[in-house]
């Protein structure tokens, strides 16, 4: 079971697919999906019929864009993910929010099953140990300090994280999550973030991409964009 959330996994079970091309869930996160390609509307119908759950899984390379409809290879880092609510349109199509529940590995893909249009996967935890407080040790501080000042303080998610940080309630792993899908990043840190199980790695990552992005930042307010021509960058 995954004591990351409240919410409960059983990793003896296997779990339905939905890789896309990028990485769109990280755990505590919730996302909006529209899920109308038939082979995806019978996955979501039979996940509402059991634990509500899957893996948002991450496409390997770029083979997808020729074998989309067949199995194309897939990186091994997902995230589960937990339907909190839905809609099921009069077409067929179903309207989701879906919280990330925790990190998660491929350890063996199911081979197809007659009449099922969707992947399966046996899948094994990542970092669902939350008793890496002491780990953590001045990790909160110093995201607070980085995003009080400028120039990232201006970040439009910049002051609802620090309200977050100040709460202590909130363990400082989960603060980390809400910081990683807050933050604007890559897509390949975004994976990064997905496949580290350790708090602490991910921590010095998203430091280090707060870091680059003020760099970034004041870089580019010493340009005085304010006195550039319209629709024009120096460039």
């Amino acid at each position: 079971m995954s004591e990351e959330s409240a919410i409960q996994v059983n990793f003896g079970k296997p779990v339905p697919l939905f890789p896309l091309d990028t990485t769109i869930l990280l755990p505590q996160q919730v996302i909006p999906l529209r899920i109308f390609e038939p082979r995806y509307k019978q996955m979501i119908k039979d996940v509402l019929d059991g634990t509500g759950q899957f893996a948002v899984a991450v496409f390997a390379g770029t083979r997808w864009k020729q074998e989309y409809h067949g199995k194309p290879p897939l990186r091994p880092a997902v995230c589960i993910g937990q339907v909190v609510q839905h809609e099921r349109e009069q077409d067929g199509t179903y309207v989701l929010l879906v919280q990330g529940v925790c990190r998660a590995r491929i350890g063996e893909e199911l081979k197809p099953q007659e009449g099922l249009l969707y992947r399966q996967a046996m899948l094994e935890p990542v970092g669902i140990d939350l008793a890496e407080e002491t780990k953590l040790y001045g990790v909160r501080e110093r995201l607070s300090e980085l995003l009080e000042e400028a120039p990232l303080r201006e970040l439009q998610l910049a002051e609802r994280v620090v309200e977050l940080i100040h709460k202590e309630q909130i363990p400082t792993a989960v603060l980390l999550e809400l910081v990683s899908f807050a933050m604007p990043t890559r897509a390949e840190t975004r994976y990064r973030l997905l496949e580290e199980g350790d708090a602490a790695e991910r921590a010095d990552l998203i430091e280090s991409e707060l870091l680059g992005l003020k760099n970034l930042m004041r870089l580019a307010k010493s340009q005085h964009p304010e006195a550039w021509p319209k629709g024009v960058s120096w460039n």
